[in-house]
């Protein structure tokens, strides 16, 4: 199996060298994302220590269907128009959380430009459910 794709990166070098270069910057553009990525554990630490604040970017409907205990719900698409209510809270980790991961770390990007700390819950909402940790409704 290795011999035939060393064979196949030296037959089609170029190939290889493109593939090589799209994944180098797939991994810097993921690495510039921005926020640290917490566990479930991380993230109850920060809030119960009262040194963080969840921020819930799903939609409301989303957000009403179960959300972490006090989480604040700013919809992904309305965080650059309403992140000014975040200001009393900027003394704290803005945490960052999603269905999935896939917005948070653009979101987190967008606070720390802003001057807030912020990081990310890795995994989402569905990390939190993965863990059977409490929702609210």
């Amino acid at each position: 199996m290795l011999a035939h794709l060393l064979e196949f990166a030296t037959n089609h070098y170029l190939l290889t060298a493109a593939f090589a270069v799209a994944l180098a910057l797939l991994i810097f553009s993921e690495l510039q994302r921005g926020g640290k990525s917490l566990s479930c554990r991380e993230l109850t630490a920060l809030v119960n220590s009262e040194q963080g604040v969840i921020v819930d970017v799903r939609a409301h409907k989303d957000f009403a269907a179960g959300h972490i205990i006090d989480a604040l719900n700013i919809p992904y698409e309305k965080i650059a128009e309403r992140m000014v209510e975040l200001d009393k809270h900027k003394a704290k980790t803005i945490i960052v959380v999603d269905a999935l991961g896939q917005h948070a770390g653009t979101v987190c990007r967008e606070l720390q430009q802003a001057g807030y700390t912020a990081a990310k819950l890795g995994g989402g909402i569905s990390s939190w459910r993965g863990e059977n940790l409490p929702l609210v409704k």
